[in-house]
């Protein structure tokens, strides 16, 4: 059974880094890219659909604690720990920082949006930088931990 918990635990934190890993990487870049305003038409259609994010952040989170308590005789378990603390830090640097941000840029059009907006998408991007290796470093932990 731990064995099974184990495996899903790592396909849905790894898949949670490779959803969080490609928007710094590719969707702003092509957003940022495209004429206009389009680009940030992109974004802000992406924070409305950022209401996912926390149930998988809190999934992960959950998994791994579950992981921590049944794996406690476990080699690993302190690498499991860890993570689950990382996967804490991120899920704080989200709601301190990243979630108040897209609360703002969600409801931008056109017509309202301040005249910071790009100081504040650059914002954005620096702390989802930030979150991204805190998130990698947990996946990385897990890993370690099954061998």
């Amino acid at each position: 059974m731990l064995n099974a918990l184990e495996v899903v635990t790592i396909v849905v934190v790894g898949v949670l880094v490779g959803v969080e890993f490609s928007v710094p990487f590719f969707s702003n870049p092509i957003l940022n890219a495209l004429p206009g305003d389009n680009g940030l038409r992109g974004r802000v259609h992406g924070a409305r659909l950022g209401g996912v994010m926390p149930f998988w952040y809190i999934g992960s989170l959950v998994l791994v604690g579950v992981w921590a308590v049944a794996g406690r005789d476990d080699g690993g378990t302190g690498l499991v720990v860890t993570a689950a603390a990382l996967l804490i830090v991120s899920v704080l640097m989200s709601i301190l920082v990243l979630v108040p941000i897209n609360n703002r840029v969600k409801t931008w059009t056109d017509g309202s949006r301040p005249a910071d907006w790009k100081e504040q998408m650059r914002r954005w991007d620096r702390w989802h930088y930030a979150r991204v290796a805190v998130i990698i470093a947990a996946f990385a932990c897990l890993a370690a931990a099954l061998t």
